[in-house]
């Protein structure tokens, strides 16, 4: 073996191991600070809130917790556990304190036990989603009163947690629970419409919708962009990729094809269902993007720039263009779009069956839609039927 490649080996081992290193000295730092913390939690008193309140707050938390139970003990386990894997956590031991709390404090969750003095888990649950509906209720339950618990998610409670739990079982209730509550904060986040010029590295989030400068957007959801010879790429929109969601397949048109304003220009495939998109502009198809028929997946960052589908010598852009949004006029299309598509997607799922899933616009939504309600959704936003 040449020495040079022996010496990389050995470097990039070398590179590795360090890193390696590091990531567990940078660990057990953050680990031992947040130790530090713990322990400095148990001697503050907050009593002009809550007597019996101890907290515990870290950098950066993951979530921010208030467990409330009458037990000192399952308090103490949650702060152990819940702190050091990065989470602030407050602990009291009433109901009331806990009402206390949430009126001048900022939760993401509470974690109430069933069964306490003065007022039980049920009427925590009961004012503290009637309070700050915001706040995720998980019920503390022992075996015995796990109908009870079930019975709180009526209420509102997100879900329970059975005592006595393990530190693997509280951490991984904890986490899956912060999951749920992120993936529905950003199922009810507005989205937000911006013109923007992305890279084609840079991945949009969830709830933003991206119309870059300079590209004109049609009603039934294709863009097209206008180059100095006069040709015009076309795509589909960032509106219509995010609610598709996977695409399996485009089917484009064939080279010298004569199109019309309005008229089918190219198909996308996702399963047995299609979608047909109309051409933006009256024209001569001159171009096929057959590189992003090979990366399909390059549409998840962005829609736009190099992964145009077909491209077409324009005959009336003059006349034709006035027909499209851009700019600012985009956004306002974009927002009436979203704000009418929440309300389509409501009143009629509501009309067949109950759909709490579909209460919002998120990515990949029509993935997840039977095929009759995919096909009257693209009939009234991406045809115009």
């Amino acid at each position: 073996m040449p020495l040079f490649i022996l010496a990389l080996i050995i470097f990039v081992i070398a590179d590795i191991i360090i890193r390696f290193a590091i990531k567990n000295i940078q660990a057990r730092k953050i680990r031992k600070e947040r130790a530090a913390i713990l322990e400095e939690s148990l001697a503050v008193d907050f009593s002009k809130e809550a007597v019996s309140l101890k907290r515990a707050e870290v950098p950066n938390p993951k979530a921010k917790i208030l467990c409330v139970d009458d037990e000192d003990v399952i308090l103490d386990s949650f702060r152990k556990i819940l702190v050091l894997d990065g989470f602030s956590v407050d602990t009291v031991n009433s109901g009331p304190e806990a009402i206390n709390l949430i009126k001048s404090h900022h939760y993401d969750f509470v974690y109430t036990d069933l069964k306490m003095p003065e007022m039980d888990g049920v009427e925590v649950t009961k004012i503290v989603k009637n309070l700050r509906p915001d706040i995720d209720v998980i019920i503390i339950t022992g075996y015995a009163t796990v109908e009870t618990a079930v019975e709180c998610m009526k209420y509102g409670a997100m879900d329970y947690v059975q005592k006595p739990f393990t530190e693997d079982e509280l951490l991984k209730f904890t986490n899956n629970s912060l999951i749920k509550r992120q993936d529905k904060i950003n199922k009810q986040l507005k989205p937000r419409v911006h013109i923007a010029h992305l890279l084609e590295s840079e991945k949009l989030s969830k709830s933003e919708f991206s119309i870059p400068g300079g590209v004109f957007i049609s009603e039934t959801h294709t863009w097209a962009a206008v180059a100095q010879d006069g040709t015009v790429r076309i795509g589909i929109d960032d509106f219509a990729k995010k609610l598709i969601g996977e695409i399996d397949d485009i089917e484009f048109p064939n080279l010298g094809m004569k199109i019309t304003q309005g008229q089918p220009l190219f198909s996308i495939k996702q399963n047995k269902k299609r979608i047909t998109f109309n051409s933006p502009l009256s024209g001569h198809v001159s171009k096929i993007n057959h590189d992003l028929a090979e990366n399909l997946s390059s549409l998840s960052f962005t829609p736009y720039e190099r992964n145009w589908i077909c491209s077409i010598d324009a005959d009336n852009l003059d006349t034709e263009l006035k027909n499209l949004k851009i700019g600012k006029s985009a956004v306002s299309f974009y927002q009436s779009e979203i704000d009418a598509y929440v309300k389509f997607i409501n009143e009629h799922l509501k009309k067949e069956k109950e759909q709490k899933d579909f209460e919002e616009l998120f990515t990949g939504q029509l993935q997840k839609l039977e095929e009759k309600d995919w096909y009257v959704v693209v009939s009234k936003f991406f045809k115009r039927d």
